[in-house]
C-alpha cells in the first residue's frame, strides 16, 4: 500500500520526467575524443578523496594509466584505499607525515610537501599517465609550502590528454579559475556530530 505523500511525489515526478524527456535536445557543439581535464574537489563536506578514488577506479576500468599522490598521509599508511590499490597493482605515494594538526614539526611537513610536489610534477610532465590524483594538495598550496606559479605552469604544460584531480578544503581562487570542473562538497549532517567515531572502510 502506497502512502498519500509517496503517491503525490510519484505523480509530480512522472510529470517532470515526461516533460524533461520530451524537451531534451543533445548539444551539438560538444568536443569529441579525450581532452585532459583539471578537476577540483573542495569544500568542508566529506567525500572529496572518496570521489577522486572512485574516479581512479573508473579510469583504470577504462584502461587509463592512473597514479595517486597523497600530500598528508604518510608513506606507511594502510587505509582501505591503499589495500585496494595494492590488490589492483595501482601506484600511489604517501608524501606527508600525517594530518597537519598532529604534526610535531611543521617545517618538516612543509619540506615533505615540497618534495612531494617535485615527484608529482615529474609524473605530470612525464607523459606516462592518463590520470594523476593530487590528494589533499590544496593544503600545501594554501599554506605556501608549494608555489602556485610553478603549479600553474606545470598544469598548463601537461599533455593534452592528461586528467589531473586535486582534492582538499579551501582551494585557491586561482586554482578554481584554472579548473575545468569544480565540485564544492558542503556538509549537511555528519555522524561525528552525533558522537560516532571514524569507521573503518568509510573514513579510512
Amino acid at each position: 500500500m502506497t502512502d498519500p505523500d509517496t503517491a503525490a511525489r510519484r505523480e509530480a515526478a512522472m510529470r517532470e520526467l515526461q516533460e524533461a524527456r520530451d524537451t531534451y535536445r543533445k548539444r551539438e557543439d560538444l568536443s569529441k575524443g579525450r581532452r585532459g581535464l583539471l578537476i577540483v574537489n573542495t569544500g568542508k563536506g566529506k567525500g572529496k578523496t572518496t570521489a577522486a578514488l572512485g574516479l581512479m577506479l573508473r579510469a583504470h576500468g577504462r584502461g587509463l594509466r592512473v597514479r595517486l599522490f597523497q600530500f598528508l598521509k604518510h608513506e606507511n599508511a594502510k587505509f582501505g584505499e591503499h589495500r585496494t590499490l595494492d590488490a589492483l597493482g595501482l601506484p600511489y605515494e604517501g608524501l606527508g607525515d600525517g594530518f597537519t594538526w598532529r604534526s610535531r614539526d611543521l617545517e618538516t611537513s612543509a619540506a615533505l610537501a615540497a618534495h612531494g610536489w617535485e615527484l608529482a610534477k615529474e609524473a605530470i610532465l612525464s607523459g606516462e599517465h592518463d590520470l594523476v590524483v593530487l590528494d589533499e594538495f590544496t593544503y600545501p598550496l594554501k599554506y605556501g609550502w608549494v608555489a602556485w606559479p610553478d603549479v600553474e605552469a606545470t598544469l598548463r604544460a601537461r599533455g593534452a590528454g592528461l586528467h589531473v584531480v586535486i582534492t582538499g578544503r579551501d582551494a585557491l581562487p586561482e586554482l578554481i579559475e584554472l579548473a575545468d570542473t569544480v565540485t564544492e562538497m558542503q556538509p549537511v549532517k555528519h555522524a561525528y556530530e552525533a558522537g560516532i567515531g571514524a569507521q573503518a572502510g568509510i573514513e579510512h
